[in-house]
C-alpha cells in the first residue's frame, strides 16, 4: 500500500541544540509552549505580574488559602532589588494585577496600595537578597505539606513523581516552628536555598525557589504539596514502600524535575484561567 502520510523533514542539527528538554517535539511546525522574549523592561514587568497573579489563582484553586497567610513573589526585570508581590490579607482568589505591590529588600512599599505579609517579607526579602540568581518564591500554609513538615524529614523517591525532587530540596530546622516575623530569622533560612528548588520547612510548611520563572516555583509548590500527600497516604498504610533507585530518581529528576518543567507544566494552568478568569488582569 502507498504511504500517503507526509512526513516533516527533519530538524537541522542547528535547531536541535536549542532544545532544552526531551519534552520539546523533534518535528517542526506543531503547537507547542514557547518561552517568552521580551523587547523592554515594561513588557517583560507586565508579563511577570501577570504571570503572578496567576500563580496566586492557581494557589486558590488548590485550596492553598489560610487567612492572610501564604506570599508568592518575583523579581522585578529592571530593578532587581524590588519584587512583586502579593497584597496583604487579599484573598488568593482575588488577587490581580491592580493590586500587586513592589516593595525592596527592607520590606518598604514602593509601590500599590496594600500592605506587605511581614512574614513574606522576613523570608523571600532575605533570599532574593542573599541569592541574586532566584527569581521567585512561593509560600503558602498548606494542609499536607505542613502535616509532613512535622516530620522534619526529606520526602522519599516513592514515585516518579517524588523523584523530581529527588537531592534537590532539603529540609530546614533553623527557626522551626517559630513564627518568622523578625528580621534575624531571614537570613536563617536563606542560607539553604543554595542550589535546590524546594525546601521543607520544620514545623512550618512548603517554600519553593525558582532561577527560571514564578510559574516554575509554582507548580514545584503544588507539586510538592502533592508528593507529600501521597507520602503521608503511603505511610498510613503501615508497609514500607519501594523506593526509586538512586540513578532512577536522577534519571527522572534530571528529565521532569527541572526549571524549565516546571514552567512547561505551569501552561495549561495559565491558559485555564485566562479563560475562565479574565478578571486577574484588572
Amino acid at each position: 500500500m502507498q504511504e500517503t502520510i507526509n512526513r516533516a523533514p527533519e530538524q537541522s542539527g542547528e535547531t536541535a541544540k536549542q532544545r532544552v528538554s526531551i519534552y520539546q517535539p523533534e518535528q517542526e511546525g506543531l503547537i507547542y509552549p514557547e518561552l517568552p522574549t521580551f523587547a523592554t523592561h515594561a513588557e517583560h514587568r507586565q508579563h511577570l505580574k501577570e504571570r503572578l497573579v496567576a500563580a496566586c489563582r492557581a494557589f486558590a484553586l488548590q485550596g492553598f488559602d489560610y487567612g492572610f497567610a501564604g506570599h508568592l513573589t518575583v523579581r522585578d526585570p529592571e530593578f532587581p532589588d524590588l519584587y512583586w508581590t502579593n497584597p496583604m490579607c487579599v484573598h488568593f482568589s482575588q488577587v490581580k494585577v491592580s493590586n500587586l505591590i513592589l516593595a525592596d529588600h527592607e520590606g518598604k512599599v514602593v509601590e500599590g496600595q496594600y500592605a506587605i505579609n511581614r512574614a513574606g517579607f522576613v523570608l523571600h526579602a532575605a533570599v532574593h537578597e542573599a541569592h541574586p540568581d532566584i527569581v521567585a518564591m512561593c509560600h503558602a500554609h498548606t494542609t499536607y505539606g505542613t502535616a509532613f513538615a512535622a516530620l522534619g524529614k526529606p520526602l522519599d523517591p516513592i514515585s516518579q513523581d517524588a523523584a523530581a525532587f529527588y537531592e534537590d530540596h532539603v529540609v530546614i530546622k533553623s527557626e522551626a516552628g517559630q513564627v518568622a516575623v523578625e528580621k534575624k530569622a531571614g537570613p536563617k533560612v536563606a542560607d539553604w536555598f543554595k542550589g535546590v528548588k524546594a525546601a521543607i520547612h520544620q514545623n512550618h510548611g512548603l517554600l519553593t525557589a525558582s532561577r527560571h520563572s514564578i510559574e516554575s516555583a509554582a507548580f514545584w509548590f503544588i507539586a510538592l504539596e502533592r508528593c507529600c500527600q501521597q507520602q503521608l497516604m503511603v505511610e498510613a498504610t503501615g508497609s514500607k514502600p519501594v523506593f526509586v533507585s538512586p540513578e532512577r530518581s536522577r534519571y527522572s529528576r534530571e528529565h521532569v524535575g527541572s526549571e524549565y518543567i516546571g514552567w512547561l507544566h505551569f501552561q495549561p494552568i495559565w491558559d485555564q484561567l485566562v479563560k475562565t478568569q479574565p478578571d486577574m488582569f484588572d
